[in-house]
């Protein structure tokens, strides 16, 4: 299924025939674009896909314990999103908006860059948080910057860096969302943005799900901006995902072949769960492997590392709407989505769940 002892893997087994952006699209009225998160995490609405023709189920996430059994695995992922975002000019006076990508050795990063003109190597921005960013190289989209701050560029970032909120969020981001956009579990930072299916865990949940005797394990993946890129190609075979950093360590394996043993379920929490399971994957067999990603995952590939998924509801046309279809069926997502938008969930980032089971075909 992939690519091993080489550079960022892609998915290689795809369909013959094309399979069209257009197929993915859907309506979503504006006013079900979640702009913030709500007073409790595990208070958002959890809609319930069984496999096969069963019927929808609408539930909330605090009820999860309903859907498991003792001796499940929930994995998480427990990347940390970085205050990435950051504000200076360029000598020449213009506005500049950063958003890191990478964070590199040596004070190093990898980002994009909003500004009416792009600078040029060798250029340097004036940091409004103080110090400055020289502009090393460019690569299509993304720029390598060195930084030039006080002490680590990491620990720098922590006090002056603002949260990158997704860009349908309209709004700034404020004082709560430091919090609520990262899960209770985070701890390896390096995202820049959440792995939004987590953010609905609370420590009561947690400890609720542990009385009932699910178990946990956690793979980190640094989400990378390229998740918000849209497919710019028709035959989305043709198109090539950005590149992210993930870890799949022994400890998890052993987890979860003890955990098969004994007839329990794996279960992701998150899209980026199935995506660093499925890139540990080596004839047939999930291996320890850290190193980066390009995995595609659409209809046609046959995701074999998680018997459910929890994830939030995705944007029309969207990588992920496609990894969740090829999960679980994409006749059977849409028509979720459709008693979604009916029933009046609430969407992305800071909206609703769904708990999916796999397609029987």
């Amino acid at each position: 299924m992939l690519t091993y002892n080489a550079p960022p893997c892609q998915a290689s087994a795809q369909p013959r025939f094309p399979v069209k952006k257009s197929d993915f699209h859907f309506d979503l009225p504006d006013e079900l674009i979640a702009q913030a998160p709500l007073a409790e995490r595990s208070a958002s609405r959890l809609l319930v896909v069984p496999a096969g023709e069963g019927e929808f189920v609408d539930r909330h996430v605090r009820d999860l314990d309903e859907w498991l059994r003792p001796g499940d695995l929930l994995v998480f992922n427990d990347t940390r999103v970085i205050p990435a975002r950051l504000f200076g000019q360029k000598s020449t006076g213009g506005r500049v908006e950063i958003l890191i990508e990478r964070l590199l050795p040596d004070n190093v990063a990898r980002a994009q860059i909003g500004a009416s003109k792009s600078p040029k190597p060798g250029g340097r921005i004036q940091l409004d948080e103080g110090g400055e960013a020289e502009v090393l190289d460019r690569e299509g989209e993304f720029y390598t910057l060195r930084f030039h701050v006080p002490g680590a560029l990491e620990s720098w970032l922590l006090q002056a860096g603002r949260l990158p909120l997704p860009p349908y969020i309209q709004r700034e981001a404020g004082r709560d969302d430091d919090e609520r956009y990262q899960t209770v579990f985070a701890r390896e930072l390096g995202a820049v943005a959440a792995p939004t299916a987590g953010l609905h865990f609370d420590e009561a949940l947690l400890q609720a799900l542990r009385e009932r005797g699910i178990e946990f394990g956690h793979v980190t993946l640094h989400v990378g901006a390229g998740t918000f890129q849209p497919v710019r190609v028709d035959d989305v075979r043709e198109h090539h995902m950005h590149s992210e950093w993930l870890n799949v360590g022994a400890a998890l394996i052993e987890q979860i072949h003890a955990t098969r043993a004994r007839g329990g379920r794996v279960i992701a929490v998150g899209t980026t769960v199935v995506r660093a399971l499925e890139s540990a994957m080596r004839d047939g067999q999930l291996q320890p492997f850290a190193g980066e990603t390009q995995i595609f995952i659409f209809p046609g590939y046959r995701i074999r590392s998680v018997d459910a998924l929890i994830t939030n509801f995705h944007l029309p046309e969207s990588t992920l709407l496609m990894l969740v279809s090829a999960f679980a069926g994409k006749d059977r997502v849409f028509a979720a989505y459709r008693h979604a938008v009916e029933q009046r969930y609430r969407f992305f980032s800071y909206g609703d769940a769904m708990l999916l089971f796999p397609s029987l075909s």
